[in-house]
């Protein structure tokens, strides 16, 4: 039987999973997995990201765009590995025929390895990659999807990656955030000003620890957690379990 996870347009649901049943990460042991990920399973980031903005696109489609397929979708992309995963779901987004624009961070010409490579994809497939100044010129979004910082995040935002979280902070929509609501710390959840205000934060592979402050909740929204094809028995080498069945129904699963 096929799962309605996966292919039940209106009536899919994510299970729910308590956060209690599985480790959160610190940014240093997020960084180890990446690395065993590429140096010691030949998995490459590119599949990683590609896992990561596939999961968000879906999300973001079940989550909060069922009922309006008009209305633009923002696309908030850094230059690093997080822009990258959120210009994946851009392209996964405008190929299911949402109307997506996208916002960079920076220059084009800041734009580096994976992300690049994602960069040039959407501009062959001509979508839109609008200034952050026409922003305000334009009516409020469907969604706006957060891509500006991850775990990497080191210090208050500033430059025009603030800008865009004061933007987006003031529009009247829904915002899914991208492994972290942008502004936030993933070890110790400290929040810099200014930071995302996510209705929804989409985590990658394991939470980080950060996420799962109380006093973060806010911040975070509702929190989903999503596969990047991370072989359970790599987190042991960390010492954390993971349950090995824990993505074998769907890949994306709400935390309570």
């Amino acid at each position: 039987m096929i799962s309605p996870f996966i292919f039940g347009h209106q009536s899919m649901q994510f299970p729910n999973i308590s956060h209690h049943k599985i480790p959160a990460l610190t940014t240093d042991q997020m960084r180890e997995v990446d690395r065993l990920m590429i140096e010691e399973m030949g998995i490459q980031l590119i599949q990683m990201m590609e896992n990561a903005g596939r999961n968000l696109a879906r999300l973001a489609q079940y989550k909060y765009l069922q009922k309006d397929k008009e209305s633009d979708i923002i696309v908030l992309a850094g230059k690093g590995g997080n822009g990258g995963g959120a210009l994946v779901c851009a392209r996964h987004l405008a190929n299911w025929r949402y109307p997506v624009k996208i916002v960079l961070s920076k220059p084009e010409d800041e734009y580096t390895g994976i992300p690049l490579l994602q960069l040039n994809i959407l501009k062959k497939m001509d979508l839109d990659i609008i200034p952050y100044g026409f922003l305000i010129k334009m009516k409020t979004p469907r969604l706006i999807i957060d891509g500006l910082i991850g775990y990497s995040l080191s210090g208050p935002p500033r430059g025009d990656v603030a800008n865009l979280i004061r933007w987006a902070n003031l529009e009247d929509t829904p915002i899914l955030s991208l492994d972290l609501p942008s502004g936030m710390e993933a070890t110790t959840g400290e929040v810099y000003v200014p930071f995302i205000k996510a209705s929804a934060t989409m985590t990658l592979a394991l939470p980080k620890m950060g996420l799962l402050k109380p006093e973060n909740k806010s911040m975070v929204g509702d929190l989903y957690l999503a596969d990047i094809s991370v072989p359970p028995f790599l987190y042991r080498q960390l010492n954390l379990y993971v349950p090995d069945q824990l993505f074998r129904d769907t890949e994306i699963i709400k935390l309570t």
